[in-house]
This record gives structure tokens, sequence and C-alpha cells, in this order.
């Protein structure tokens, strides 16, 4: 759990360059863009580094953002660094990625646990060499199989999920916020199975188990 004190690692996937900007895949970079915004601070890419990053206040806490930019399934590899570079340990570290398997407009946070199947969050077990970090997970929704998953997280967001990330980015930054605040279990407790309003998309309108 995240203790008072010290510097703060806060991480989201994606890919970087131009054409994966918009991509679902790229949600995690997008909710610490609006991190980074609220903060009123800019990314930078020393030389050498494996990440865009930036100091910052966040939740009256001094934090690092991070992007990393190994591409996805490399991107332990730049947390690792940076987290070694600052004496961070595991629990020190939040990453925001995004998860197919929640509905578009939903959040889930955990203090722990595996990849999920995410490559990004697969690569980072691996490179710190532990699970115990937190992370919060954006859900983006799938469409099709097992076999059109890559064809969707690298694809761009509809027209009408574009009017629920309006709603999905700031929340999705008020988490992290929170949990920084007040810790990892009252941010699982208010933002877990909650919405954004702009989510509230068809399935939920059906009356369909949410999880």
């Amino acid at each position: 759990m995240l203790e008072c004190g010290g510097v703060k690692l806060i991480v989201g996937l994606g890919n970087p360059g131009r054409m994966y900007a918009v991509t679902r895949h790229n949600v995690g970079f997008m909710v610490l863009d609006e991190l980074a915004r609220q903060a009123g601070v800019d990314f930078r890419k020393p030389l050498f580094a494996r990440a865009s990053t930036a100091k910052a206040q966040v939740g009256g806490q001094d934090v690092l953002l991070a992007k990393p930019e190994t591409f996805m399934n490399r991107s332990g590899e730049a947390v690792a660094a940076l987290a070694r570079k600052r004496g961070l340990a595991p629990q020190d570290v939040v990453v925001v990625a995004d998860d197919a398997e929640l509905d578009l407009g939903r959040l889930r946070i955990r203090a722990r646990g595996g990849s999920g199947g995410h490559n990004g969050l697969k690569s980072i077990v691996q490179g710190l060499g532990s699970e115990e970090f937190i992370r919060v997970r954006v859900g983006i929704g799938r469409s099709g199989g097992a076999e059109e998953l890559t064809g969707h997280v690298l694809g761009r967001f509809t027209a009408e999920e574009r009017t629920a990330l309006a709603a999905l980015i700031p929340q999705a930054a008020e988490a992290v916020i929170c949990l920084l605040t007040d810790g990892v279990e009252p941010a699982m407790n208010r933002y877990n199975g909650e919405r954004s309003k702009a989510g509230q998309g068809p399935e939920a309108r059906r009356g369909e188990r949410l999880e």
C-alpha cells in the first residue's frame, strides 16, 4: 500500500508514436496526460531514457509520471529501470492500463495480482520480479473473439466511445489521486464497480450483470 513520504512512480501504459496516440491500447497514456495537465507539468524525454517523464505534485505527494517508450510488450524494461534508479519498491508503483475485459466506462483497482493476459502488465511483473504493484485498469470493452482482440485494442475509438472516454479519463485520473490521498482500500471501495456517466452503454441498460 502507498505510504506518505517519498516519490511514487505513476506509470501509464501505451505505445509511442502518432499512429497509436488515439487507440484503445493507449488509454494509460491518456490518463497520465490528464494527470500532467491537472498538475501543470509537461512530459520530457531525456536522452537515453526509456520513458517520457514528468515530476509533479499529485494528491499532495511528489510523484514521477512516466509513459514508457519501449512499446507495450516491453513496458517492464522502462518501469524496472525507473524503479531501480529511484530505489522504489514494487508497492510504490501504480500502473494505469487498458482492460478489454471491462466494459467501457468501468474502472477496477487492485493492490496486486497477475497480468490478466495483458502483455504490458506481464512485462512489468517480469521487470520488477513482483506482482505487488498497484494497478488501475480502465475498461475499453471488446468485440468479437480472442482472435480479434489485437485489432480491437490497436483500433481507434468510435465516435460514441469518444463521448464515454471524455468522462472516463478524468475519472481514472481522479481514482489515481484518491489512491495517493486516501490509500488503496478506500479507492477500491469508491471506484471498483462504478461507471462513468457517459459509460452507461447498452449492456448496462439491458440489465446485464456487471463484474
